[in-house]
């Protein structure tokens, strides 16, 4: 795991940016703190920061050129198959000085050229340059696992893992409008926008092709789920392969050569994970954090029937909410760029806890898209079973909106999710995945925006992110495949890259192993989710190897008490600071009164989503502190 940085000027005007890499790479430092460095050829400089895991000698060291020196690769992930691909790439005579997967990336696409990306299982972001044409390839892995950054104009193309290295060049910072319009809504920005216009994310699955006089950006790589299947497996088939598929992402993620271990909250996803990985590791280091003011979201009980079953040694790290508040800055210092899931904070200090005894872990993440494990999720396929229910619910709105709402209780956040239920019962299926996703309408942001966004641009890319929903025949699998394509990689894997990313720490995903989410999403979507429940298949293909407990208990997502600090810690901040009267004067992007509406909601005793729209003002507030002033 790494972090890459670049340059390719078009003109001589832009020759200057090279100056700038230097600064950049160390813009990247915790990205990769163990060794750095910095290639310049002509049109081109390329940047590295490295966190050693795969072949920690000095012969994988980046930049990496092969032995014509011709080409040259920086890359920030893993290539999990690289074992069986160098096999392959010596059969043809290929020879290697290295132990790295970054040779074989490279030798791979010097041997079989842009479609060598078709062969890689793993996440990476990856820039190749060719001296002899002056060309650059660059790519991003399938499901957006590792991220990147770029600018492009006439001039010059600039590229970063993070927005925080690419603002090291002298690069204009001009708020995009639209996409404060999504952060707003959404509590993220999705790709291929940034907070900034001139800046964009590469989106996944994508590759950009850059020459003297070119710049193409390309998709290589589409989930399919229209594809006629040739047999649809019966359950019990789907369920043994869907475990054999695990068990192999897996094994193939446990390649390392620095210590390695396993995040274990006690659900079923993380417990999966821990089950097939200690078919391979004997005492696999395992990691949970507790909550000792929050018992409703402490899963260590569970974490520890795991660990004791598949005799992992287990760390519990138990936190009060004064531990979660003296992070808090450190998450809000390391955003670069406006992003408001506030679990990011257990992440970031899960990730800093775990790496004081390994540099890499396995995480459960990605299944609940994958496979429909979310509230929403129950909540669309109930609508579809039962409309009539939701005409009767649709009826209860009025009634719903006046009862206090809270995320902070399980009475109140019960009113709170059926008066959300009540709203999408009112609506078609595309808007009512956009109702789930977002914690403001289009109405309130209107309203609190003093800018305007362009109506036509944002309903282009809000039409682009649910096109595959169709609203007049709503497929489940329609529903998990734009999670996967929309919500994953702009707030999940985002959240969890930043976090870990902080800390040095190398966090793997074994659900989003290529072949698992294609299968996956190949099946019937009752497979997934029935009456009985969701996430059906992945619980049932291991219900004979965890824990039983697991089975009969809630499902709770981890609540930061935001609430509580509003009115106490973090109440001065609102007010004298960070959303005073004079600072959004002076600001001009919001207006007054709808903030201070705002404000008043969320002092209220009926707070409803305005704690989550609150803490969306607050980080953008601190970030454009920190960027913009």
């Amino acid at each position: 795991m790494c972090g890459i940085t670049g340059v390719y000027f078009f003109s001589k005007a832009a020759e200057k940016y090279h100056l700038y890499v230097g600064n950049a790479i160390s813009n990247l430092n915790l990205r990769g703190p163990d060794a750095s460095g910095k290639y310049i050829h002509n049109r081109v400089a390329l940047g590295h920061a490295r966190l050693s895991v795969i072949d920690v000698t000095e012969a994988a060291a980046q930049p990496f050129t092969d032995a014509s020196g011709r080409y040259t690769i920086v890359f920030n992930g893993e290539i999990f198959n690289y074992k069986e691909l160098r096999l392959y790439l010596e059969a043809k005579g290929i020879k290697f000085r290295s132990q790295s997967d970054t040779e074989v990336l490279l030798s791979l696409y010097i041997l079989e050229g842009k479609n060598f990306v078709h062969k890689l299982n793993g996440f990476f972001a990856f820039a190749i340059y060719d001296n002899i044409e002056e060309t650059l390839c660059l790519g991003r892995d399938r499901f957006g696992i590792k991220p990147l950054y770029y600018y492009h104009d006439s001039d010059v193309f600039v590229f970063a893992s993070e927005m925080k290295a690419l603002l090291s060049y002298p690069l204009a910072k001009n708020i995009d409008n639209n996409a404060l319009f999504f952060y707003l809504q959404l509590n993220y920005i999705p790709a291929p926008h940034s907070i900034f216009k001139s800046i964009r994310k590469l989106e996944p699955g994508h590759a950009i092709y850059i020459s003297a006089n070119s710049f193409k950006t390309e998709k290589y790589y589409d989930l399919d789920i229209d594809k006629p299947s040739d047999k649809i497996l019966s359950y019990g088939d789907a369920s043994k392969k869907l475990a054999a598929l695990l068990d192999d992402a897996v094994k193939l993620r446990m390649i390392s050569d620095v210590p390695l271990g396993a995040f274990l909250s006690g659900g079923i996803d993380s417990s999966v994970v821990v089950a097939l990985a200690s078919r391979h590791a004997n005492n696999l280091n395992t990691f949970s954090i507790g909550f000792k003011d929050e018992p409703l979201f402490d899963e260590t009980y569970y974490a520890n029937l795991v660990s004791k079953k598949f005799n992992t040694s287990h760390t519990v790290y138990k936190l009060t909410n004064q531990d979660l508040f003296e992070h808090l800055y450190d998450v809000l210092d390391y955003t670069d760029e406006p992003f408001a899931d506030s679990s990011a904070l257990a992440v970031y200090i899960l990730s800093k806890y775990t790496r004081k005894h390994v540099t890499v872990a396995l995480s459960g993440d990605g299944a609940d898209e994958v496979f429909g494990g979310y509230n929403k999720h129950y909540a669309e396929f109930i609508y579809q079973q039962y409309p009539f229910l939701w005409k009767m619910l649709s009826f209860s709105e009025p009634l719903l909106r006046s009862l206090p709402q809270s995320r902070n209780s399980a009475l109140l956040n019960k009113f709170r999710q059926l008066h959300r239920m009540a709203k999408g019962a009112q609506m078609n299926a595309k808007d009512r995945y956009w109702h789930w996703c977002r914690y403001a309408d289009e109405k309130m942001v209107q309203e609190m925006m003093k800018i305007s966004c362009n109506p036509d641009e944002y309903n282009v890319g809000k039409q682009y992110y649910l096109g595959q929903i169709d609203n007049n025949n709503g497929e489940m699998n329609d529903i998990f495949f734009t999670d996967v394509k929309f919500v994953l990689p702009n707030d999940m894997l985002v959240k969890v890259d930043m976090m870990s990313m902080a800390n040095s720490l190398e966090v793997r995903v074994p659900f989003l192993d290529y072949r698992i989410v294609e299968f996956v999403m190949s099946l019937p979507s009752d497979y997934k989710i029935d009456k009985s429940g969701r996430k059906k298949i992945l619980r049932d293909a291991f219900r004979d190897e965890l824990p039983p407990e697991l089975y009969t208990r809630k499902k709770h997502g981890f609540e930061v008490p935001l609430l509580k600090w509003f009115n106490t810690e973090l109440r001065s901040l609102i007010t004298d600071d960070l959303l005073n009267d004079q600072f959004i004067k002076d600001q001009n992007l919001f207006d007054l009164i709808e903030i201070n509406k705002l404000k008043q909601q969320v002092f209220s005793n009926k707070p409803g989503d305005a704690t989550a729209r609150i803490w969306a003002l607050i980080v953008f507030q601190y970030w454009y502190k920190k960027y913009m002033n």
